[in-house]
C-alpha cells in the first residue's frame, strides 16, 4: 500500500475515475434499483394506455382487479425501488465525501508542508464544499443512466405505438442534451471562479480571527474590515453569475424538455385524429409525453453536476498533487541532546554559530527580535533545509538527513504565539493522553492559580484560541504543554513575555529545575530567564558578538545591559 507522498498525481479527472472506481459496487446497485424506480414510472403511464384498451374491449370486473393489482404493483416498484436506491447511493456519497476531506486534511497536517499556493481558510473550503461536490459524480452517473432507462422505455413504447413518436423523443432528446452540454461548459468554468473566490474570502476570515486582537490594540480593525468586505463582495457578485447561469440553464432545461413534450403530445392527437392509433395508445403517448419531462429535466441537469464536480476536483488536486516543500531523509539522531548550529544564513541571520551539549541550559539575548524568530524557524524545521545557508545539527547528524517525525520527536520549539485548542487545560497540556509530567508542567509553568481558580480544575474547558484566558494564561499554557512534551532538546521563544516580574522570576526558576539534565534554549530578553541559564549568547546583527553568564555580561558589557536591563 501506497502512502500519500508515494501516490502518482492526481488531475481532477483522476480524482473523479478514482472515487467512481472505489465506489463501483454501490453505484452498480444504485443503477439497478434506480433503473427500476424509472422503468416503473414509465411502466405507469403505458399500463394505463393498456387498461384503457382493454376496458373498453372487455368490460368485467376480473379485468377491473388485475388492473388495480397491477397498478398496485407499479407503485409499490417506485416506491422501494426510490427508497432504497436513493439510500445506497447518498450512502456512498457521503462515505466519498468524508474520505476526500480526510485525504485534504492529512495533506495540511502533515509534518512537510506541500508547495501549494492555497491559505488555510481556501484548504478548508476545498476540504468541504469541494469534497462535498465532488462525491457528487457517485449520485449523478447512476441518475443519468436510470434517466437513460426511462427515455429509452418510453421511446420504444411510443415507437410500438408509432415508430413516428419514438424517434421523435429520440431526436428531441439528443437535441436537448446538445444545447445544454454547451451551456454545462460555462456553468463549470463558472463555478471553479466561485469557488477561488469564497475560499479566498474564507482565508481572509481566517486571518482576521487571527489577528484581531493586535488589530484591535492599533485600531487596524476598520481597516482589515473593509478589506474582507471587499473580498466577500466579490465572492456574493461570483455567486449572483453562478446563479445567474444556473437559472439560465434551467429555464433552458425545462422550456426544451417541455417543447418536447408538447410535440409528443400533439403528434400523438393527430395520428390519433387519423386513425392511425387507438385511443388506449393516445392515452400513453399523453401519459408518457408529462412523464418524460421528469426524466429528461434530471437528464438534462447532469451534464452541470458533472462539470460542478469536475472543477471541484481540480481544485482539490491542487492541494492533492502539490508536492512537498523538502524531502525529509530517513535518518535519526543519536541519543543525548546536542544541537549544533554551524554557519547559518537565513532572513537576518549571517553565519550564527553556536553548539549546545547535552543537558545545558541556553540562552539566546537577541537584540533585534527579527533574528530570533528566523531562528527559531529553522529549528522548528518551518524552513527546507534548502532554503538556508549552513548547517544544524541534532545528535550529531545534520537535521537535512533527519525525518521530521524524528526531529519532532528529540526538538520541540514553542513559539511564542503558540496556539490554544478548544477543549480543555488538560488536553492542552497533554494532547497525546500520557499524562506523565502534567502536574510538573503545570507547578513549572506557575499555572496552578488557573487550575485552582476553577472547580474543574484541569478539565476546566477552554474555548477556542483560548478565548475565556488572559494573554498571560494562554502563555503559561502553552509553556506546561512545551515542558509537559520532555524533549531531549526543548527551544523556548519569549515564554513570559505576557506575565509580570515575580511570576517570571518563578517560572524561570522552576524551568531550569525542570529541565535539568535535558537540553534546553531559550530565545529571550528576559533577566529571570537569562540568569538562570548556565550561560548566556548575544545575537547583534545576525551573528553571536558576545558569550558569558548574565551576570558577567551584565558588569561588562554596556549594551547588553541597555538591552536586557527592566
Amino acid at each position: 500500500m501506497k502512502t500519500p507522498d508515494t501516490e502518482r498525481p492526481r488531475p481532477g479527472a483522476a480524482i473523479l475515475r478514482t472515487a467512481l472506481r472505489r465506489n463501483i459496487g454501490a453505484m452498480i446497485a444504485g443503477t439497478v434499483l434506480m433503473g427500476l424506480y424509472q422503468a416503473a414510472e414509465t411502466a405507469f403511464p403505458i399500463a394505463l394506455g393498456l387498461i384503457v384498451e382493454h376496458t373498453m374491449q372487455d368490460r368485467s370486473l376480473g379485468s377491473l382487479g388485475v388492473s388495480i393489482g397491477s397498478l398496485a404493483v407499479i407503485i409499490t416498484t417506485v416506491s422501494l425501488s426510490w427508497r432504497f436506491g436513493m439510500r445506497v447511493l447518498q450512502k456512498a456519497n457521503t462515505t466519498e465525501a468524508h474520505r476526500w476531506r480526510v485525504r485534504v486534511a492529512a495533506c495540511g497536517l502533515q509534518p512537510v508542508a506541500r508547495d501549494v499556493d492555497l491559505k488555510s481558510g481556501e484548504i478548508l473550503t476545498v476540504a468541504t464544499e469541494d469534497a462535498d461536490q465532488t462525491a457528487d459524480i457517485i449520485e449523478v452517473v447512476p441518475l443519468l443512466i436510470s434517466s437513460l432507462v426511462a427515455v429509452a422505455v418510453a421511446a420504444v413504447a411510443l415507437s410500438l405505438a408509432d415508430l413516428r413518436l419514438g424517434l421523435l423523443v429520440i431526436v428531441g432528446t439528443v437535441a436537448i442534451l446538445s444545447v445544454l452540454a454547451v451551456m454545462s461548459r460555462r456553468i463549470g468554468a463558472s463555478t471553479q471562479e466561485q469557488q477561488a473566490r469564497v475560499a479566498r474570502a474564507g482565508a481572509k476570515v481566517a486571518d482576521l480571527i487571527i489577528g484581531l486582537r493586535p488589530l484591535h490594540g492599533f485600531g487596524g480593525n476598520h481597516a482589515a474590515f473593509g478589506s474582507y468586505r471587499r473580498v466577500s463582495t466579490d465572492a456574493k457578485r461570483q455567486a449572483i453569475t453562478v446563479a445567474r447561469v444556473n437559472g439560465v440553464y434551467a429555464g433552458t432545461a425545462l422550456a426544451l424538455n417541455a417543447v418536447l413534450a408538447a410535440a409528443v403530445s400533439l403528434t400523438a392527437g393527430w395520428l390519433a385524429f387519423e386513425g392511425r392509433i387507438t385511443i388506449g395508445e393516445l392515452v400513453m403517448a399523453v401519459g408518457l409525453a408529462q412523464f418524460i419531462m421528469e426524466p429528461l429535466k434530471m437528464f438534462s441537469e447532469m451534464p452541470k453536476y458533472v462539470m460542478i464536480a469536475r472543477a471541484s476536483a481540480e481544485r482539490m488536486a491542487l492541494v492533492l498533487t502539490a508536492p512537498p516543500v523538502t524531502t525529509p531523509g530517513p535518518e535519526r539522531p543519536e541519543p543525548g541532546g546536542d544541537l549544533e548550529v554551524d554557519g547559518l544564513h537565513h532572513g537576518t541571520l549571517q553565519g550564527v554559530q553556536f553548539t549546545l551539549t547535552a543537558g545545558e541550559f541556553v540562552a539566546i539575548a537577541a537584540y533585534q527580535p527579527r533574528a530570533a524568530a528566523d531562528l527559531a524557524a529553522v529549528l522548528a524545521v518551518n524552513v527546507a533545509p534548502h532554503a538556508y545557508g549552513g548547517v544544524v545539527r541534532l545528535g550529531g547528524r545534520e537535521i537535512a538527513d533527519l525525518s521530521v517525525e524524528a526531529v519532532r520527536e528529540h526538538l520541540l520549539v514553542n513559539p511564542y504565539d503558540g496556539e490554544i485548542f478548544a477543549g480543555t487545560l488538560r488536553t492542552n497540556i497533554d494532547p497525546s493522553g500520557t499524562g506523565r509530567t502534567i502536574e510538573a508542567a503545570v507547578e513549572a509553568s506557575q499555572l496552578t492559580d488557573v487550575v485552582a481558580l476553577h472547580r474543574e480544575g484541569l478539565d476546566y474547558a477552554i474555548r477556542d484560541r483560548g478565548a475565556n484566558l488572559s494573554g498571560g494564561q494562554r502563555q503559561r499554557l502553552a509553556l506546561a504543554r512545551a515542558l509537559a512534551a520532555d524533549t531531549d532538546v526543548l527551544v523556548l521563544h519569549d515564554p513570559t513575555t505576557a506575565v509580570d516580574a515575580v511570576t517570571e522570576q518563578l517560572i524561570a526558576r522552576n524551568v531550569a529545575k525542570l529541565r535539568k539534565g535535558r537540553t534546553t534554549l531559550v530565545l529571550t530578553s528576559s533577566p529571570a530567564l537569562l540568569d538562570a541559564a548556565d550561560r548566556v549568547l548575544v545575537l547583534d546583527e545576525g551573528v553571536i558578538t558576545a558569550e558569558d553568564t548574565h551576570r558577567n555580561l551584565l558588569a561588562g558589557d554596556e549594551a547588553y545591559c541597555r538591552a536586557v536591563a527592566r
